[in-house]
């Protein structure tokens, strides 16, 4: 097993799930780390930014919407065998404006919360995401080689109800 004392992170990144009633905004990523892969929007924090600032302008780039209404929802690390570290915010929202539009980098699309495309996301993602839903927090690490996980190790804890910016 990994021992994660002492882990420092190569960089910092958010993810975001927005809620329109029983569906979750979810993107096909085409370029990048994931690249195919379905996931949340998100993406690398920029220097100077906070995981708020992080989650919006994200979220914006990459689907058109900005989130209102962000809860903090689960706090992952993950650490590649080729050495990179990457430390993860999740976030929900459940308001928003703007209107949903494609980019380079990915195309965003409602999907049943109920019938979540697991087979084509990462592996990791059914373990935390399940519990975020259902209105949980995680703490998560996982070590990756590759897109194969080779470890995981998850805590569920309470949730904070208050959501940033309102």
């Amino acid at each position: 097993m990994m021992d994660w004392s002492g882990w420092e992170p190569t960089e910092k990144a958010v993810l975001v799930f927005l809620k329109d009633g029983e569906n979750l905004l979810l993107i096909h990523k085409k370029r990048g780390l994931g690249t195919g892969k379905v996931n949340g929007p998100g993406g690398r924090l920029e220097p100077g930014e906070t995981w708020e600032q992080a989650a919006l302008r994200e979220t914006q780039e990459e689907t058109g919407l900005t989130p209102s209404l962000l809860s903090g929802a689960a706090d992952l690390w993950f650490q590649f065998t080729n050495g990179y570290a990457l430390e993860v915010k999740v976030f929900l929202a459940r308001g928003w404006t703007g209107t949903m539009t494609a980019c380079d980098e990915a195309d965003p699309f409602w999907h049943p919360e109920v019938t979540l495309p697991w087979n084509t996301m990462w592996a990791d993602d059914s373990l935390w995401l399940r519990p975020v839903l259902a209105g949980q927090g995680v703490t998560g690490r996982y070590v990756f080689e590759g897109e194969v996980m080779k470890e995981a190790w998850m805590e569920i804890r309470p949730r904070p109800s208050e959501p940033f910016g309102g």
